[in-house]
């Protein structure tokens, strides 16, 4: 290889660096105004409970998918840790909904804020060719409205969870 080819190959391979560079950057800025947009809509999550009955949906393992603004299930939520996917357990219990997630901190749905349990095909960016994701509609203290997103390990596990409804 000659001496041009050299330098041609270095420069286009720098021009491709900073490139890719711009638009990760650009990626993260637009990730953390989403965040920050979305702060005070979601507010804080409801505390977790003292003590909770004996469960009435047991422990069924699977995948956080992500949580939605409703009615557009694809307007991921990126406040606080809610918009990361994680291994989860869902169990439900008379009082609520609690979810375990690995990596993050677990998430507890109030029944009195349950408005509606369902299966779905896509939710947060994660889509499906069959109903295999269970979407939880919740509202928040805050007011707001959102669908969290699970996928369970075994999808016939789904149907404890729809007999189950609020």
């Amino acid at each position: 290889m000659n001496t041009p080819t050299l330098i041609a190959s270095l420069v286009m391979a720098a021009v491709l660096a900073l490139l890719i560079a711009f638009f990760i950057r650009q990626m993260m800025r637009g990730w953390l105004h989403r965040a920050q947009r979305q702060a005070e809509l979601i507010g804080t999550l409801p505390a977790l409970p003292d003590t909770v009955g004996q469960a009435t949906v047991s422990a069924t393992k699977g995948l956080y998918v992500g949580s939605t603004l409703v009615p557009h299930w694809n307007d991921k939520v990126a406040a606080g840790d809610l918009g990361f996917r994680a291994k989860a357990v869902l169990t439900r219990y008379p009082e609520g909904i609690m979810m375990q997630r690995s990596g993050a901190g677990p998430i507890w749905i109030p029944a009195e804020s349950i408005t509606a349990i369902r299966t779905e095909r896509g939710i947060a960016g994660k889509a499906l060719t069959y109903d295999g994701i269970l979407a939880i509609r919740w509202r928040l203290p805050s007011g707001a409205e959102i669908d969290t997103g699970f996928r369970a390990d075994n999808r016939a596990e789904l149907d404890r969870w729809l007999e189950e409804k609020a």
